[in-house]
């Protein structure tokens, strides 16, 4: 193993910059506006960062967010993707479930609306496939997904080789930036998780439950 805090930086590396949409609307049509203030806020955070592509859900709340974040880049192109959308990963059996949490991870994708675990899986592989693992070529690559709560959790715990479950429970606040880093040879890394410094307080921790803010 290479020793904690060597700089493993180098040819074929892939960083994964992951965000969770900025706040939406009841209706979920688009943003408010303190979702535009966290889109914008976030997209200056990230002007600094050589991001060669923005992916982005096709949801308009996605689609949005990822609209103000390049506003503030230097011409970095937005892809909309149907992986970075909005889906259940992946719907557990109840033999994979602790049993203390079984009635309650169950009840709660039991509350999601069937199309959005219809296709989940299959979308689930395709995001794997895209957007994860080290690349070709002389140089790192840096990407942006601007996605949804459940393909985040889904991310990291395939980066930490957690089991299929355990995507349910990794809670993202609207417009934190996670990292993970893909380096030849070495196993992936989370570098940054939920992290919301790039926000003033009152924008901060929304699309948690009140109990969940820190």
């Amino acid at each position: 193993m290479v020793a904690e805090g060597r700089d493993m930086t180098g040819a074929g590396t892939r960083y994964l910059y992951l965000a969770r949409h900025g706040e939406a609307s009841a209706d979920g049509a688009g943003l408010t506006e303190s979702g535009r203030r966290q889109a914008l806020l976030l997209g200056e955070r990230l002007r600094g960062v050589p991001l060669s592509v923005v992916h982005h859900g096709p949801l308009p709340r996605a689609r949005e967010t990822a609209r103000l974040i390049g506003s503030r880049l230097d011409a970095v192109p937005l892809r909309e993707s149907e992986p970075a959308g909005d889906y259940v990963p992946h719907v557990p059996a109840r033999d994979e479930l602790p049993p203390d949490a079984a009635d309650a991870v169950l009840r709660f994708l039991a509350q999601v609306p069937e199309e959005e675990r219809a296709r989940g899986p299959e979308l689930a592989r395709e995001a794997l496939a895209m957007f994860t693992g080290p690349i070709g070529g002389d140089s790192a690559r840096h990407e942006l997904v601007v996605t949804h709560n459940f393909l985040i959790g889904w991310l990291v715990r395939a980066a930490l080789d957690a089991p299929a479950w355990r995507w349910v429970g990794v809670n993202q606040g609207n417009t934190a930036l996670t990292v993970i880093r893909y380096a030849p040879g070495r196993p992936s890394s989370v570098l940054v998780h939920n992290d919301v410094r790039h926000l003033p307080p009152e924008l901060r921790w929304t699309g948690f439950p009140p109990e969940l803010h820190v």
